[in-house]
């Protein structure tokens, strides 16, 4: 419990294996769920129907990061964890370098979902997705495993493997199994859509 969201403790937290959430009014808590969840880069399911949903949207790269976490935090939504202070903290993130959103775009150009989450080397950490239109997070889920298949990178962070993670091919595996992925991934270059060849030092 405690600390605080500077850049440099978040970057330290993730490379740890850890991450922040808020547990309640004015506390920050520190999780590192075991089981851990992942989605391998080999395991993403596709079905039928979602690979037609990804022919209707475009896709964008780190083109509206502030719309993004500010849908993911909407607190109309169910289970809505995303305040004022993650907010603030991951848009600092993002202003360098390390947060990033991944936007599907609908045909008449209205952001329709979307998921951000933060690289460091070859992990992507994914924090929170959203969708405002059918399939459009799953869209944007399967165009951020593509990018990071293309570009080498080693592991593919969901924190929980809940129900509707697992439908799409996540699973859970033991905090040790996880922290090898990690060991591995942070030695891997940080993919270029994400910030090109920079090392995670």
């Amino acid at each position: 419990m405690g600390a605080d969201l500077e850049p440099g403790t978040l970057l330290a937290a993730y490379r740890a294996g850890v991450f922040p959430m808020p547990a309640g009014k004015g506390r920050m808590a520190w999780w590192s769920p075991d089981p851990r969840g992942i989605i391998p880069l080999d395991g993403l399911r596709v079905s039928r129907s979602l690979r037609r949903s990804c022919a209707r949207y475009a896709i964008r790269v780190n083109s509206a990061f502030d719309q993004v976490i500010a849908a993911c935090g909407d607190k109309r939504r169910p289970g809505a964890w995303i305040d004022k202070d993650i907010k603030a903290a991951y848009t600092r993130l993002h202003e360098l370098g390390w947060a990033h959103s991944v936007e599907a775009w609908d045909d008449e150009g209205r952001l329709a979902g979307g998921l951000y989450g933060v690289a460091i080397g070859g992990l992507f950490a994914g924090e929170s997705m959203f969708h405002r239109r059918t399939d459009a997070s799953k869209v944007a889920l399967v165009a951020l495993v593509e990018q990071l298949r293309g570009a080498g990178a080693a592991l593919l962070d969901v924190q929980w493997a809940t129900d509707h993670l697992a439908s799409l091919g996540a699973i859970g595996i033991s905090r040790p199994y996880y922290f090898q992925l990690l060991s591995v991934a942070l030695e891997r270059p940080q993919p270029a859509p994400f910030g090109g060849t920079r090392s995670p030092d």
